[in-house]
């Protein structure tokens, strides 16, 4: 969310932005915040006023009562006056009423107007515009046919689809023997890889308040993404970072304890709706998964050197498990609506012949923070941090890459050394079948 000091002194500004994020149906909505504005700040400075009167008269009309003990006249003066205020404190209450009627209709309105996008992001509608930056590692495609990742968990008695589709239905799964110990062992090498690299690890809220929802995300994100719990407000978190960022709500970080650098795991449940493409099946479109994530709360002046840091990391992750990624710039029309600039990490699909997403790096600005009210107190005065998140791994979708990646002709996939301690020292997955 923007600072609506910010969109009166650039009006044309917020509109060519949300031009860029090619959103023209929301160009009305600058003009009609700042009507609305207008209309909230002279009616605070008429309420402002109206007290200030109102206290004058109180004031009088006591003098004026002390007089007429002395001076009947007076007290005629007096009556006229308590009219008056009466008068006023009727207008007042309709001012303060107004006020309260406008300030939220401000904020419905600035909640659905995106944050200003970084200048080096790429223009494009949506994200067939976005542009690859850089490789790493080299893509492989082996002399021998590579089956799709559920045959290869099958392969394991590894997966039931079957089974959760009974009980669950579409879009769960049962992991299970090898496969489930793999999920687990990436989860637990991702944790021990960011807390190495100095993140403080975390498990947070699982379901976390409507209010919070609407300070970590767009009212078009959560419609697609959030699962509410039935007559309370709770709702299922989509990832951690929601419950992460939720964590500072309404809270004055001291200057000194930043950056705040978090990792998190947790459960997470999506709708997932709208989310369709031609890799439906399997683990690829899922409504429960697990993720490791990495979050950081910093100085506005650090963000874009975390941003950074972060999806290096993801790189880093994935390099070490013989997993080729790449890094995709998110064009503008990819961007959700709070984040200023956005990074997608792909992974090498060898059966697909093409690269997948895996992890996605994101810089939000201050558009977290003034949502929630966050503040750092510092030694000039309080100010809005930066909120930065990252995905370290999801599995079960990145286990699609890992088993791919690591598989041998034989049906065979190799662990590579740095998760064979959390694989009870295996090397090699030997199928069952």
């Amino acid at each position: 969310m923007l600072d609506i000091k910010f969109i009166r002194e650039n009006p044309e500004a917020v509109k060519e932005n949300i031009k860029k994020k090619f959103q023209d149906q929301k160009l009305p909505l600058v003009d009609q915040v700042l009507e609305l504005d207008a209309e909230n700040r002279q009616t605070i400075q008429e309420a402002q006023d109206l007290r200030t009167a109102r206290n004058a008269k109180s004031k009088q009309v006591g003098v004026l009562m002390g007089q007429s003990k002395k001076d009947p006249s007076k007290l005629q003066e007096a009556e006229q006056l308590k009219a008056e205020v009466k008068a006023d404190a009727d207008r007042l209450a309709y001012l303060e009423g107004r006020e309260t009627e406008l300030a939220e209709q401000i904020r419905h309105i600035m909640l659905q107007i995106p944050n200003i996008i970084d200048p080096s992001v790429p223009i494009g509608p949506d994200d067939s515009c976005n542009v690859e930056v850089q490789r790493f590692g080299e893509p492989v495609t082996p002399d021998f046919e590579i089956p799709y990742h559920t045959q290869i968990m099958e392969s394991f008695n590894g997966i039931d689809m079957d089974a959760a589709g009974r009980v669950s239905g579409n879009g769960f799964y049962y992991l299970m023997g090898d496969i489930a110990r793999l999920h687990e062992a990436v989860l637990a090498y991702a944790r021990d890889f960011m807390i190495n690299k100095g993140f403080t690890f975390c498990v947070p809220p699982f379901m976390i308040h409507g209010n919070v929802v609407e300070g970590v995300m767009s009212q078009t994100e959560m419609d697609a993404m959030m699962y509410k719990i039935e007559g309370e407000d709770l709702y299922l978190i989509g990832t951690s970072e929601h419950s992460m960022i939720g964590k500072f709500i309404d809270q004055i970080i001291p200057e000194e304890s930043l950056p705040q650098t978090l990792t998190s795991y947790s459960p997470c449940f999506r709708k997932e709706k709208g989310a369709h493409g031609i890799e439906e099946r399997g683990v690829y479109r899922i409504h429960q998964f697990e993720k490791q994530e990495m979050v950081v709360v910093c100085k506005p002046e650090d963000s874009m050197k975390w941003y950074e840091q972060m999806w290096r990391y993801s790189v880093e992750l994935f390099r070490s498990m013989d997993i080729p990624v790449r890094q995709l710039e998110c064009c503008s029309g990819d961007l959700a609506d709070l984040k200023v600039k956005s990074c997608d990490i792909e992974a090498w699909s060898p059966r697909q012949q093409k690269y997948f997403e895996v992890c996605s790096c994101s810089n939000l600005g201050d558009a977290q923070a003034r949502r929630l009210k966050m503040r750092v107190k510092g030694e000039k005065g309080t100010y809005l941090p930066h909120t930065l998140n990252n995905t370290v791994v999801a599995p079960p979708r990145m286990l699609i890459a890992f088993l791919e990646n690591n598989l041998q002709a034989d049906g065979s996939v190799n662990i590579p050394a740095v998760l064979q301690p959390y694989m009870g020292g295996t090397a090699l997955l030997v199928p069952k079948k």
